[in-house]
């Protein structure tokens, strides 16, 4: 049976950094919704109501654009191996950039990953458990090493012309600000 919660609980902090993935949902008024998978360790909890992920170049940027847009964003985390659960927790969500005068705190919480190219900070609204009894069992055999080393490859310059190219808007001509 579905559970809400107004903050995160010890109990299900500790369930949030045993998790290897989760999942990310963002929307603007129109077009279409995003949903991404994210790993490499990559999320940080700050406190009971705030969550922060390091967001790292990729082929799209479609969270960007639709917190600008809109600021609803939904993190979703299942369980794989162990007790079954999904955990979802609903809020809005926020850009952290480099030149941002929050940044230089907020990515001491990270490790340095090459790639990075913003953080993006959940306040907490609501958050929800259910079952997840219908979810598989997988067993984590290791995180992919592909996107950093292709970040590795492409270094600070050819990263930077690769977003000017590739993350300047959504799919649906929505502004990133990258």
């Amino acid at each position: 049976m579905a559970k809400f919660y107004p903050a995160l609980t010890d109990d299900l902090m500790d369930f949030i950094r045993a998790q290897r993935m989760f999942f990310t949902a963002s929307a603007a008024r129109d077009g279409r919704i995003n949903l991404s998978p994210k790993g490499l360790q990559t999320l940080r909890i700050l406190d009971p109501s705030r969550v922060a992920y390091l967001d790292l170049t990729g082929s799209g940027a479609e969270t960007a654009a639709h917190l600008i847009a809109d600021g609803r964003l939904t993190i979703m985390f299942c369980s794989f191996e162990g007790e079954p659960l999904i955990l979802r927790l609903y809020g809005r969500g926020r850009l952290v950039r480099p030149e941002d005068a929050s940044w230089a705190a907020l990515a001491r919480e990270f490790p340095p990953i090459p790639g990075a190219r913003q953080i993006v900070l959940l306040e907490i609204e609501s958050l929800q458990t259910s079952c997840g009894f219908g979810v598989p069992r997988y067993e984590f055999s290791g995180e992919r090493e592909e996107l950093v080393n292709w970040a590795v490859k492409k270094g600070e310059d050819g990263l930077r012309a690769y977003r000017a190219e590739k993350n300047r808007q959504s799919i649906d001509g929505l502004p990133t600000d990258l």
